[in-house]
């Protein structure tokens, strides 16, 4: 297996030094950097396979430098966060980050985290058959990563886009707030399933009430199905 490479952005040096120290031991490849605006031109322009960033940052702060890595990157993000706030997070996650870490954290979530972040990496399929998922008028492309309702284009972030393919796959399925959690972010977010609601009200508004139609249906103590009738 090939080494990965990994960029920590973080200004406390105590926390950049532990989280590379643990990460090289668990035999990752690691650079660290202090300011965001260096740290964003390293991200740019380095080989990475990953980049760990912090919020708060000197000079340029975390969800500038992730939104403009993301103007030219999909290279996996986690957002190390000194706010335990759920709106912060979803900040975070529309602008593209694919994961966030609250501070103080412990490092064997963390090793975790990075793995579902490299097993999540987009692939694209392999079956052609399985490119375009259509239910009704909603149709999801995986090659072109876009949703469409009848002929109108729908903006959806990266981690909505992943909701709602998972949603469309398991059509008429009812799916619990836990299992939603672990297959769109990677992981059980134990205690952090209100994030599912947030986006599921994303999802709705952007599809159910522009086109006053009822895809997606809440189960009551359960949690979600997407479910289409004529």
């Amino acid at each position: 297996m090939l080494e990965k490479n990994i960029l920590i952005i973080e200004d406390e040096a105590k926390i950049a030094r532990f989280v590379q120290l643990e990460l090289e031991h668990e035999g990752y490849h690691v650079e660290t950097e202090q300011d965001g605006r260096a740290g964003l031109e390293k991200a740019l322009q380095g080989n990475y396979d990953l980049v760990i960033l912090d919020v708060m940052l000197p000079s340029l702060n975390g969800l500038e430098v992730l939104r403009r890595i993301r103007q030219t990157s999909e290279i996996p993000v986690i957002m190390l966060t000194a706010k335990d706030d759920t709106m912060d997070k979803v900040m975070g996650l529309d602008i593209g980050a694919d994961d966030y870490m609250t501070k103080p954290f412990a490092i064997e979530e963390l090793l975790a985290r990075i793995r579902a972040a490299f097993k999540h990496q987009r692939v694209q399929p392999a079956n052609q058959d399985q490119e375009l998922v259509q239910i009704g008028n909603l149709k999801l492309d995986l090659s072109q990563y876009t949703v469409t309702y009848g002929q109108d284009n729908i903006d959806v972030t990266k981690k909505e886009f992943e909701l709602l393919k998972y949603l469309m796959f398991n059509k008429d399925h009812v799916l619990t707030r836990d299992m939603i959690m672990e297959k769109v972010w990677g992981y059980d977010f134990a205690g952090d399933t209100n994030i599912v609601d947030v986006y599921i009200r994303y999802l709705r508004s952007k599809i159910d009430e522009i086109y006053q139609v009822k895809y997606i249906h809440t189960v009551r103590g359960v949690g979600y199905q997407l479910k289409y009738e004529e």
